[in-house]
């Protein structure tokens, strides 16, 4: 792939994703798309890439940022997460709503491991939630829809006993059960899209998304995110994560690393 070509590449992801692409990660970027251009009939990433330039197509353009996205995941990643959504938050958002069902978002929820954990954490603590888990890649959400796991993926980040209590073993793969389905939603979502209607979550996961971005698109993701956090509720991102001035919406939670909750400032605008 050419230095052109691929600064190119930096600017398309920027500006539709917001996701930025560094030079050092050239080789792989070529190496990503090679199977992209194969199923759309090109000979080599540079032929697929000099085609969409010439006569731009949405649907191409899409598929390319798809196969740039870091799809790197897996059940329960960063335990202690978990343990604090579980055990501490599910307990008290759910007596202060009433029992009625905490409402989760995964945001950036790749291939679907995020938001089933989060599903199981809930039924095993016998607290109602509905999550909604979105992506901006359709092959990721197409995976995490069907709830279907090899015995590698299965086995990273869950014990024995988990497995076969929340997942069915076929002859390839281990599936989600009915429970864990009827709880945990998958949608297409732009995290730089800002909201266009008034429904709210007690509790965002946008864990590993940031670190990926544009410097200038985080402050605009993390507005948006703030914009469907309830007053009270909570922003998981991952537990080495900071913010760093990249937006005045929150403020981190002392002792719980990744934990955040809006901030004075963010609660006066609101009201």
């Amino acid at each position: 792939m050419s230095p052109e070509a691929f600064d190119r590449l930096q600017s398309l992801m920027a500006s539709r994703a917001g996701f930025r692409l560094t030079r050092d990660r050239m080789k792989l970027a070529e190496h990503r798309l090679g199977p992209l251009a194969r199923r759309e009939g090109y000979e080599t990433v540079e032929a697929m890439l000099a085609s969409l330039w010439a006569k731009p197509v949405a649907a191409l353009a899409w598929a390319v940022i798809e196969a740039l996205l870091n799809p790197e995941t897996w059940f329960r990643r960063d335990r202690p997460t978990f343990d604090t959504f579980a055990g501490e938050l599910l307990p008290a958002l759910s007596a202060a709503r009433g029992g009625a069902p905490v409402k989760v978002w995964s945001a950036g929820c790749s291939t679907g491991q995020e938001a089933w954990s989060l599903a199981i954490g809930a039924l095993e603590a016998g607290f109602p939630v509905e999550i909604v888990a979105t992506d901006l890649s359709q092959r990721a959400l197409e995976k995490a829809r069907s709830g279907a796991y090899t015995g590698f993926e299965i086995q990273r980040g869950l014990k024995a006993g988990t497995m076969l209590t929340w997942f069915d073993q076929t002859e390839e793969n281990w599936i989600a059960k009915p429970q864990l389905r009827a709880v945990a939603h998958f949608a297409r979502a732009n995290l730089l899209d800002p909201p266009t209607d008034d429904h709210r979550f007690d509790v965002i996961f946008c864990r590993h998304v940031l670190g990926d971005m544009e410097p200038a698109r985080r402050g605009q993701v993390l507005d948006n995110l703030e914009r469907r956090l309830v007053d009270d509720g909570c922003l998981f991102l991952g537990v080495e994560e900071v913010l760093e001035g990249d937006s005045i919406a929150f403020r981190p939670v002392a002792g719980r690393p990744g934990l955040f909750v809006k901030s004075p400032p963010a609660l006066r605008r609101a009201a």
